[in-house]
């Protein structure tokens, strides 16, 4: 089969792989009809080569119909049209039965001290081979895949993977009160949806960007935009929106790959150049992120507020005020989406009538498969207006 491999930062190439075959009764082999690029995977394209060897498939928000399944999956069947989550769970330990699904004890990867395993993601996640691929074998699919019916068109659903449930947890953990304000710091992908998600919810929503087509994207939706490149003092103009307190809440959808961090972008490029295992020693104990997305949201929030933290951050040596945190009464929030845990709220607003969220032109690219080295190259650069893109197998 055809896949997309990593060959090294900035070198992501569609290679002919052996096609996977069932391994373990809970298994399951989909064959992928639709999969998108995350802005997670762009970490791994840029960042964080040290957990990841030449060869390993990429992708982690796959669709599909199923070929085959393992004797023990019994709730899904060759023929149906599944999507797969991204967080690979086995639905019945302590974590499982606690919905804390992200940190599945079954695939938690302890020899890295990490949480449940993800498809396409480093040696940190489990090395699971990835969905941007024509086939997938899916472990734990006696849990795992969401089925969803015939007929719509792969991007009603697609986007259940990851960016649907992620950008609800965000609001969720946002914790934003009735009739209350957010804003959110990033529109890329979750941080659209996001927004979406929240407006939709009742609440006003103020967003954050720089770049033209990601605020003219939230616009179009009804949401309040402020252009980051327009104000000397971000935090200060949203404050003046929100009767000089700043909102309730704020989410942070952009995570460790910031601009405006020249130290934590030095300290990527440097580490990148490493031999693996001294990178891996580095980023465990003194990995740095950009964090002025992160310090501009204590910035911006309301004493007593919540900030609500989607982006990815990587760090574990990342300096954040300390003192402004606790003298502002600052709640946090953060941590992976625990996608079933929300897919129950999520699903009556792709089957009903009416797209309230915009998922079916969400997609800015669809390209095939082998193209899927260009469309990393225009989302990580932010080219030719693209914020979603996905692959087509």
């Amino acid at each position: 089969m055809k896949a997309l491999a990593w060959h090294g930062n900035h070198d992501v190439r569609v290679d002919n792989v052996p096609d996977p075959a069932i391994e373990q009764p809970t298994d399951a082999i989909v064959r992928i009809t639709s999969t998108a690029i995350c802005g997670s995977d762009l970490h791994l394209y840029e960042v964080l080569g040290p957990f990841i060897d030449e060869g390993d498939i990429l992708g982690h928000e796959p669709m599909g119909i199923v070929e085959e399944v393992g004797s023990s999956v019994e709730h899904i069947k060759p023929g149906d049209r599944v999507v797969i989550p991204f967080n690979i769970v086995c639905g019945h330990c302590w974590m499982c039965d606690r919905q804390l699904f992200a940190h599945c004890e079954t695939t938690q990867n302890r020899e890295w001290g990490m949480g449940a395993s993800f498809f396409g993601y480093t040696k940190l996640y489990g090395q699971v081979p990835g969905g941007q691929a024509e086939l997938l074998r899916v472990p734990q699919a006696h849990f795992g895949p969401i089925k969803v019916p015939e007929g719509p068109p792969d991007d009603r659903f697609l986007y259940l993977s990851d960016v649907l449930p992620t950008s609800w947890q965000a609001v969720e953990y946002a914790d934003i009160p009735e009739g209350g304000s957010v804003a959110v710091f990033g529109l890329g992908p979750i941080g659209q949806m996001s927004s979406r998600i929240a407006q939709h919810k009742g609440h006003r929503v103020i967003a954050v960007d720089l770049v033209p087509e990601r605020l003219e994207m939230a616009r179009q939706h009804g949401i309040e935009v402020v252009n980051l490149k327009d104000h000397d003092d971000v935090a200060e103009a949203i404050k003046e929106m929100t009767d000089g307190r700043g909102p309730d809440s704020v989410i942070d959808a952009v995570g460790m790959e910031a601009h405006g961090s020249p130290v934590g972008k030095f300290a990527h490029k440097v580490v990148g150049l490493l031999p693996d295992r001294v990178a891996q020693t580095v980023m465990q104990t003194g990995g740095l992120d950009r964090t002025a997305a992160l310090n501009l949201c204590f910035n911006t929030v309301c004493r007593g507020g919540t900030v609500s933290l989607s982006g990815v951050y990587g760090g574990t040596a990342t300096p954040i005020n300390m003192l402004q945190i606790f003298d502002k009464g600052i709640q946090i929030k953060m941590g992976q989406a625990h996608v079933k845990r929300w897919i129950d709220d999520i699903m009556p607003l792709l089957t009903e009538d009416g797209d309230p969220l915009g998922v079916d032109d969400f997609a800015t690219h669809k390209m095939p498969l082998e193209q899927a080295p260009h469309g990393y190259e225009i989302f990580q650069k932010k080219q030719d207006g693209a914020i979603k893109v996905v692959l087509q197998p």
